[in-house]
């Protein structure tokens, strides 16, 4: 009778113990992130702070590249944004952000949605921003017409990478934008489809690529935005030196008025300077 006691307890044990493994088998595990830094180049990722984590970007761009007399757009006008970041938790990060041109003041957020797994093969993230254009009012048409609400425009978007393998990391995003004012010749609301790579090449550097494409035509030519460099990591900073042929920063603007063709040259560098703590 024991031993019978003792051959059923331990049967039971060994189909317990195969039913946890099983079990355990079925539990999806992490991937790697596919992207480490919020932003690409400036399109944002699906990579978030942790919780408690502050993230600090500079974004520089230089003049456009025309000839050697001013050191191929370092002379020339500049423009830089500076932009704080916090992860609410792991999930949720709100951030602030002033530039140069424009005098632009804006807030964004950002939620992931899902996060790739050995069985979930994509990360999905909600991103939106509300922009201020702080610049005098006489931008805005005419003073007897001005309102404050002209200053304001809005992007929302959803992100989806993924990592293939321990070299390639891929996204794209649906963007939509719109301005409560534009000038003459832009439409309010604008719509673009972006795409980015990414491809370790050596340790903890990569090459990275970002290419937008406007999907509402304007009267005004809105061209793509192309953006290709490299991308150099450490545990707290990211640096990262690129060709652009646009000098916007924050992307409501790159979207609805980039006016340099990028198939005709008309490009500038940059870089951006992402530190962690």
């Amino acid at each position: 009778m024991k031993r019978n006691i003792l051959l059923t307890t331990a049967a039971c044990f060994l189909v317990f113990l195969s039913t946890g493994l099983l079990i355990a088998q079925d539990e999806p595990t992490p991937v790697m992130p596919a992207f480490e830094t919020l932003t690409l180049v400036d399109a944002q990722t699906t990579a978030n702070p942790y919780k408690g984590q502050f993230l600090l970007e500079i974004q520089h761009r230089f003049s456009q590249i025309k000839e050697i007399s001013d050191i191929y757009g370092i002379y020339g006008s500049a423009n830089t944004r500076i932009g704080l970041s916090y992860g609410i938790t792991d999930k949720i990060m709100v951030g602030f952000g002033t530039t140069r041109k424009n005098m632009l003041q804006d807030l964004e957020w950002k939620y992931s949605i899902l996060t790739q797994t050995s069985k979930m093969p994509i990360s999905l993230s909600y991103h939106g921003n509300a922009v201020l254009d702080a610049r005098d009012k006489k931008y805005f048409g005419p003073e007897e017409d001005y309102q404050f609400a002209y200053r304001m425009s809005y992007l929302n978007e959803l992100i989806v990478s993924t990592r293939i393998g321990n070299k390639v990391s891929l996204q794209v995003a649906p963007s939509f934008v719109w301005f409560n004012a534009v000038p003459e010749g832009y439409n309010n609301i604008n719509a673009s489809i972006n795409a980015g790579a990414r491809l370790q090449v050596l340790g903890f550097s990569s090459i990275i690529l970002e290419y937008e494409q406007p999907l509402i035509d304007a009267e005004t030519d809105v061209y793509p935005n192309l953006a290709f460099g490299v991308e150099i990591g450490t545990s707290t900073h990211s640096f990262r030196v690129f060709a652009s042929n646009y000098d916007y920063i924050v992307r409501n603007q790159s979207i609805a008025f980039n006016s340099n063709n990028p198939w005709d040259g008309d490009f500038r560098f940059g870089f951006n300077i992402t530190i962690r703590f």
